[in-house]
């Protein structure tokens, strides 16, 4: 409940600047809906959440840090969109310039939790589809699989780790480090936020 106040709280203050489109969908949808057209109701509340959706992915990169260790965020590259056919955004933020990167994507909604759920909470089919490269992890609590992918220095591995929140999946990948100093940086992610407000 609390969170639902939270999110109706963002919308509407959020929705100031794009109170118009907002607006102008939803009597869309109500007349729409009044005269049978049902279509075309779906439609414009598929707008409509598409708008919110993207103004979450807005707050949610207010709450990523700007600066993970060394590496201080490309604020000017982050991004959020809409996924493909209307359901959830994709939140992107880079860190970092040429010899060591990190990035993070945020995916409401994300087609892959079911797997990733599948590979961290079924022992066997981890075991499966573990490579040596592969481990499970928790981060702030939360189940997670780090991956590593050579990298150029053969004492350097560039990592991705991916952390199911819910029906959203974060995805944070770094270039040219150690599997602790990975783990290191994603404790600066306030996950615990980012998960009242995508879920």
């Amino acid at each position: 409940m609390k969170n639902n106040i939270l999110i109706c709280i963002l919308i509407s203050t959020s929705l100031a600047g794009k109170a118009q489109d907002f607006t102008k969908d939803m009597g869309t949808a109500k007349n729409a809906y009044a005269a049978g057209k049902l279509e075309d109701a779906h439609f414009a509340l598929q707008q409509a959440m598409q708008e919110i959706d993207i103004i979450i992915g807005k707050e949610v990169l207010k709450l990523l840090p700007l600066k993970m260790d060394t590496l201080t965020s490309n604020v000017k590259d982050d991004n959020v969109s809409s996924n493909i056919g209307y359901v959830g955004a994709t939140i992107h933020r880079s860190y970092g310039k040429t010899n060591k990167k990190a990035d993070i994507s945020i995916i409401s909604n994300s087609p892959m939790i079911a797997a990733i759920n599948s590979f961290l909470n079924m022992p066997m089919l981890g075991g499966i589809m573990n490579d040596g490269k592969t481990k499970t992890v928790k981060v702030q609590g939360y189940k997670s699989r780090l991956e590593k992918q050579e990298g150029a220095n053969p004492d350097l591995n560039n990592y991705e780790l991916q952390i199911p929140l819910g029906s959203a999946l974060i995805t944070f990948k770094v270039d040219a480090c150690t599997d602790s100093q990975i783990l290191a940086l994603a404790e600066t992610i306030p996950l615990q936020q980012i998960a009242k407000l995508i879920q």
